[in-house]
């Protein structure tokens, strides 16, 4: 993998690539063309991608009574919000209001990145990742994705791993 700007500089820089670059940490960024009327943003960029799902994580912001946390799933799991709330140490979780989640992070729902994010929050991922050389996030918008080794993300992000993701239904 190797990151800088000219990686990305014709579609422009985001938080989450420039916090990339300031760390000196490799990466790679992949475009797609967004559909806005794709059921699922995650299975969408996997799919437009060519991306294995199990490598591309989706970045859901979550209410823990009152306060923000980022939690990192699979794009075809859900989270499971009480192995989540234990995890950041709540009584319980909710996903958080899309409005709350785009002023904390700075970023749309659909391109929340869970890197350069405006104020961050705590953070948890699903501890599939670390079976993996790269897992894909959002870069920070829609239709971009950001290739990353698991370990400089959780470094990164400072988050906890636990198996906080559920099969869907």
């Amino acid at each position: 993998m190797a990151g800088n700007r000219d990686k990305h500089a014709g579609k422009g820089a985001t938080p989450a690539t420039r916090l990339l670059d300031e760390a000196k940490v490799p990466y790679t960024v992949r475009h797609y063309e967004h559909d806005a009327g794709a059921p699922s943003y995650g299975l969408e960029a996997a799919e437009k991608l060519e991306l294995p799902p199990e490598t591309v994580y989706k970045t859901l912001m979550v209410d823990l009574g009152g306060r923000l946390a980022v939690a990192m799933v699979p794009v075809a799991l859900n989270l499971d919000l009480k192995k989540f709330a234990a995890l950041m140490g709540a009584r319980k979780a909710v996903m958080a209001d899309r409005r709350e989640a785009e002023r904390r992070t700075g970023y749309v729902v659909g391109g929340i990145s869970p890197l350069g994010q405006k104020h961050p929050s705590p953070a948890g991922i699903d501890n599939r990742v670390e079976l993996l050389d790269t897992v894909y996030v959002s870069g920070g918008r829609r239709g971009l994705q950001i290739g990353i080794s698991p370990f400089d993300l959780i470094r990164l992000t400072s988050a906890l791993t636990a198996p906080i993701a559920a099969s869907p239904g």
